[in-house]
């Protein structure tokens, strides 16, 4: 693969990371960050904090490392596993999936089985399988079996969904884009104002457990304590059927969409107002978009000390959740211009405006 931006895409979307199992990912991070910053530290929880600079507004712009996933809760005697999800997952995503599990002794495969609907009841075949009610087979025919793979309690769990180009180049499909693009975005925005001047200090951030209850975000905005923070993450696509009009408005490839309140936070108005100002000076397309159910990293970084003035940045993005999400390469590119161009205009006398809320 030629182009270094899309291996970095398939690097980030492969690497296994569920809450609180964020290492491989934050090191595959830390590779692709660290040419373009002065110091690179984490936080006691794993969160990854890249600093620019060393003058002016603290900004920080942060993606979250982990993944949906599963954990191993019990190995039945049969050889199956029994397991817990990590984050938010609806059962009918699930049956029949491949997955892979990270054990003592390294990567092995399994599916998430299913009963055949041959032997099903009308009635069943009509109702969606509890997760409690599904199991990994991993080809083992006793639980001492699954113990000799490596298996054991703990262990995590991811889907397979190998990082693919489809036919529209434009158009790229993985596993993890939720967040693993939200990195991508705090990777390139740093990249992007090398040899530039800019009037701030800017923070590339990778959190951890946000999947989970936005965890990772309370700790490393502590440990950065910004004047200014951009929350960057996958956003709803509302171009697919069966999505009504009113539940998700965004389109992918018609640009970042600019989130005009989730479920855990309202965007600041005056940082916004800043945002899509820029976006019209330079051209940058963008669309407005709303979360009601749902939070983001923004909603823990916002309430940090005396209050920190926070906005999402979200790429619209298909199916996540789930094995296999897509979402348009123009979208990325965008938003890392949208929140560059933003950057350079965060100097003292603007970012006091904002927090006076006077902007």
């Amino acid at each position: 693969m030629e182009d270094k931006t899309l291996q970095m895409y398939k690097e980030l979307t492969e690497t296994p990371g569920v809450p609180g199992h964020e290492r491989q990912v934050r090191e595959v991070m830390r590779k692709y960050i660290e040419p373009y910053a002065d110091e690179v530290t984490t936080d006691n929880l794993g969160s990854l904090l890249a600093r620019k600079g060393d003058k002016g507004p603290k900004i920080m712009v942060a993606g979250h490392l982990d993944e949906v996933g599963f954990m191993v809760t019990m190995i039945t005697d049969k050889g199956f596993l029994k397991f817990q999800p990590l984050g938010g997952w609806w059962e009918q995503v699930m049956l029949a999936q491949r997955v892979s599990i990270q054990t003592r002794n390294g990567v092995i495969e399994g599916v998430i089985g299913s009963v055949p609907p041959h032997i099903l009841s009308p009635e069943a075949r009509k109702k969606p399988v509890e997760i409690k009610d599904m199991f990994i087979d991993i080809g083992a025919s006793s639980k001492e079996q699954a113990e000799e793979y490596g298996v054991r309690p703990g262990d995590t769990v991811v889907p397979i969904c190998p990082f693919t180009v489809m036919t529209n180049p434009k158009i790229m499909m993985a596993k993890a884009w939720d967040n693993r693009v939200g990195i991508a975005l705090a990777i390139q925005t740093l990249e992007q104002l090398q040899n530039v001047s800019h009037p701030n200090t800017v923070y590339g951030v990778g959190t951890v457990q946000e999947e989970v209850g936005l965890r990772g975000a309370q700790t490393s905005v502590f440990a950065v304590n910004p004047d200014i923070a951009f929350a960057v993450d996958v956003g709803i696509a509302g171009d697919t059927p069966g999505v009504k009009e009113g539940d998700a408005m965004s389109k992918i490839g018609e640009g970042p969409q600019v989130l005009l309140y989730d479920a855990s936070m309202v965007g600041h108005p005056g940082l916004r107002k800043l945002v899509v100002e820029t976006a019209e000076e330079m051209g940058i397309p963008f669309q407005y978009d709303v979360m009601a159910r749902g939070g983001t990293d923004a909603g823990r970084m916002h309430l940090n000390g005396k209050g920190v003035p926070s906005i999402v940045i979200g790429i619209a993005t298909r199916y996540i959740h789930s094995h296999a999400a897509i979402l348009h390469r123009d979208d990325i590119d965008n938003a890392v211009r949208l929140i560059t161009e933003t950057i350079k205009k965060l100097d003292e006398d603007t970012v006091a405006k904002i927090k006076r809320g006077e902007y």
